[in-house]
């Protein structure tokens, strides 16, 4: 009787001890399948009446989000609560410009979160660099590189346009759409690409891709 042999899976960090190479996925991200019918409308309804958010501020992008957490605008009210890690979290939001050296925090905190998760991209940086499009070290477009849900345009939008962007991406989830995750799975090599040509040093296990 022959012998099974069992083959490796190949990790993209090769540089790794052997006792850490177990440690880290080499699969790529899969779709989310809906339930059927009505469950599947409940699960919409509880997943926009309870946004776990991650905010991910870079310089000016994050200064609006602080008095949301205020008695004045409490976001708690709408279901909206702050979380420390992006595996406890379904919402993330990228504030201000996103520069080359936090890209790959960026697009490696996304790929952490469980899905179904969404993305809501807070200022003019997000949509085509703002006051810094003609930056070297600036990334444009962020949905090169994630996809993103909903976009509140400013610079700074104040809490008022947040609140709204949040109540949107509430509207989203309920009709069954942001459909960010599958889009992420559907098209990986796509954004593989453009995060590539961006990311030179990972400096960090990840997928094999």
């Amino acid at each position: 009787m022959s012998e099974k042999k069992t083959i490796p899976a190949p990790l993209a960090n090769e540089g790794l001890p052997p006792e850490e190479r177990g440690l880290f996925c080499d699969a790529a991200p899969r779709e989310y399948e809906p339930a059927r019918g009505a469950w599947e409308r409940f699960l919409n309804w509880a997943r926009s009446e309870s946004l776990w958010l991650l905010g991910f501020g870079t310089g000016c992008g994050a200064i609006e989000l602080r008095p949301l957490m205020t008695s004045r605008f409490d976001m708690y009210r709408y279901g909206i609560q702050p979380r420390p890690t992006p595996r406890q979290s379904s919402v993330f939001v990228i504030g201000g410009y996103a520069s080359v050296k936090t890209l790959k925090r960026i697009v490696r905190s996304y790929e952490q979160m469980m899905g179904p998760k969404f993305v809501l991209a807070l200022g003019s940086c997000t949509i085509n660099g703002g006051m810094y499009w003609d930056s070297y070290n600036t990334i444009k477009r962020i949905d090169q590189y994630i996809p993103v849900d909903v976009y509140i345009a400013g610079c700074m939008p104040r809490p008022e346009a947040l609140l709204a962007g949040f109540q949107e991406l509430k509207r989203i989830i309920k009709s069954g759409g942001g459909e960010g995750q599958n889009e992420y799975a559907r098209n990986f090599d796509w954004y593989k690409a453009n995060q590539k040509k961006v990311i030179k040093d990972w400096n960090m296990p990840d997928y094999n891709w």
